[in-house]
């Protein structure tokens, strides 16, 4: 791929990815009500939930450097450069959910692979049933990852 096709790819990636509307969608359709991109909050989660106090946020696995997932290799190019981004974001994902966790707020991750690929209605509606169960149970777990 060339320098020029590559920005171009770069530049039609949308800030709202598929997964997160498709979840949003299915939690809806559950009758959860929530905020979207909540700037007022560290890390402006993808999903507020202000009625449980917790917060989901939809993470692309190649982004967000999800380790051990076939969604996420460094490209084969400007290597140092991609490690290095990988990092800080995963730095300041690191950040924001720790400051979420001190301002007494509930965090949730769901990774991009577990609602993607074969069988995705039934992992969304699984995923979907799972965040809601987390949301009820109150104070139990105040960090998640699906």
């Amino acid at each position: 791929m060339t320098p020029g096709q590559r920005h171009n790819n770069m530049a039609h990636i949308k800030s709202v990815s598929k997964p997160e509307v498709l979840l949003r969608s299915r939690l809806f359709a559950l009758g959860l009500r929530f905020r979207k991109n909540y700037r007022k909050l560290p890390g402006s989660p993808d999903i507020v939930f202000p009625k449980f106090k917790a917060v989901v946020f939809v993470n692309g696995c190649f982004w967000h450097g999800h380790r051990h997932c076939p969604k996420f290799k460094v490209p084969s190019t400007h290597v140092a450069f991609w490690r290095g981004k990988f990092k800080r974001n995963r730095q300041r994902d690191r950040a924001n959910i720790s400051a979420l966790l001190d301002l007494g707020w509930r965090v949730g991750v769901v990774w991009e692979c577990s609602i993607t690929g074969s069988n995705r209605n039934q992992k969304l509606d699984n995923i979907a049933g799972e965040v809601s169960l987390w949301l009820e149970e109150g104070l139990a777990t105040p960090y998640i990852e699906w």
